[in-house]
């Protein structure tokens, strides 16, 4: 079964100063969209590299997720390190993703050029840095979904299926 790993990165929500809104928000857009039979594993960690490193290892290593998305931690701050904790356990860095999502992010918002969101793969998972707010997350998800289920295909990961009354996800091809 299609597993996917989805880590809210927040001092304030780990320590209950605030509601995690961030996993929630990637949680229930994933349900409107992927049409296959699909688990969710929930992590909220603090901004702490070593932790957040932790909770992908186990999503990869020992959950076996085809896929994770982050939220959280990928501004310019001292505490902003999840491209760092991302960057260190993987494999490849998948330039492409980090580049689109700023400029889908960049129509509504100047400051996306402050963001640092990245994607990797490690081993057969795709793993990649959303941003932290609810409408910023579905902005970049409405998007950048199209192409996340042929990558996932290509390096080995689960098969996802999508609504296609919602999103159509590219797949070439084949002759």
């Amino acid at each position: 079964m299609l597993k996917i790993g989805i880590v809210t990165v927040s001092d304030r929500a780990f320590y209950g100063i605030y509601e995690d809104r961030g996993g929630p928000a990637i949680k229930t857009w994933l349900e409107t969209v992927i049409s296959n039979e699909w688990e969710a594993i929930i992590k909220l960690v603090p901004d702490e590299q070593i932790q957040i490193e932790e909770a992908l290892l186990e999503l990869v290593d020992i959950q076996g997720c085809s896929l994770i998305l982050t939220t959280g931690g990928t501004g310019p701050a001292i505490r902003d390190v999840t491209p760092e904790a991302t960057l260190a356990v993987a494999d490849k860095v998948m330039d492409g993703f980090g580049e689109r999502m700023r400029n889908i992010s960049l129509k509504y918002v100047p400051t996306a050029i402050l963001s640092r969101q990245t994607a990797v793969i490690r081993k057969k998972t795709l793993i990649i840095n959303l941003p932290g707010q609810p409408k910023s997350i579905k902005e970049t998800l409405d998007e950048l979904f199209v192409v996340i289920p042929y990558c996932v295909e290509l390096i080995g990961g689960e098969i996802i299926e999508t609504n296609p009354e919602i999103i159509t996800a590219f797949r070439p091809k084949q002759n």
